[in-house]
C-alpha cells in the first residue's frame, strides 16, 4: 500500500513541487513509511511531512529520514527554509521535529478537523544558515 501511494507522487517531482520518498528498512528490504518535500519554488521554502507505520514508530527511523530530508532540501534543493507541524496530541513527533534542530514556531489553535474533532497544530521551521550552522557545531 505504501509503495503504490509514493508512486502517486512521481509527477509532482517531475514538475518540482514534491518529492516524496520511501522509508525502507535495511535488514528487510521493506517499505515502512514514507517522507516527503512539498516544495514551494518561488519563495524556496517547504513542508516537510512522513509517516511510519505502528509497528515501526520510536525506533529512529522518522528521525533518520527527516535528517536526510532536510540534508536533500537545503543541498540539493537550495531551500531557504523547511517547516513542518504536528498534531498538539502527538508530541512524539515534535520530538523528531526537534531531534532535527527545528524550532518550535507557534500553534495553530483547532486548524484541522480530523476525526470528528478540531486540531491544534503545532508549527516547527528551520533556516538554511541554521541547518548549516548545526552541521559546523
Amino acid at each position: 500500500m505504501a509503495e503504490k501511494w509514493i508512486k502517486t507522487h512521481s509527477g509532482e517531482f517531475k514538475k518540482g513541487r514534491e518529492a516524496v520518498f520511501a522509508i525502507e528498512r535495511r535488514s528487510r528490504k521493506r517499505i515502512i513509511g514514507a517522507v516527503g518535500l512539498t516544495i514551494d519554488g518561488e519563495n524556496r521554502n517547504a513542508e516537510l511531512g512522513y509517516w511510519v507505520g505502528k509497528r515501526y514508530r520510536n525506533m529512529g527511523y522518522a528521525t533518520e529520514a527527516a535528517e536526510l530530508m532536510l540534508m536533500y532540501g537545503f543541498e540539493e534543493l537550495n531551500l531557504n527554509r523547511i517547516h513542518a507541524h504536528h498534531f498538539s496530541r502527538n508530541p512524539a513527533s515534535g520530538r523528531v521535529l526537534e531531534k532535527i534542530g527545528m524550532k518550535k514556531e507557534g500553534k495553530l489553535r483547532q486548524h484541522a478537523f480530523k476525526w470528528d474533532s478540531f486540531e491544534d497544530l503545532v508549527l516547527y521551521g528551520i533556516l538554511r544558515e541554521e541547518y548549516f550552522a548545526g552541521l559546523q557545531s
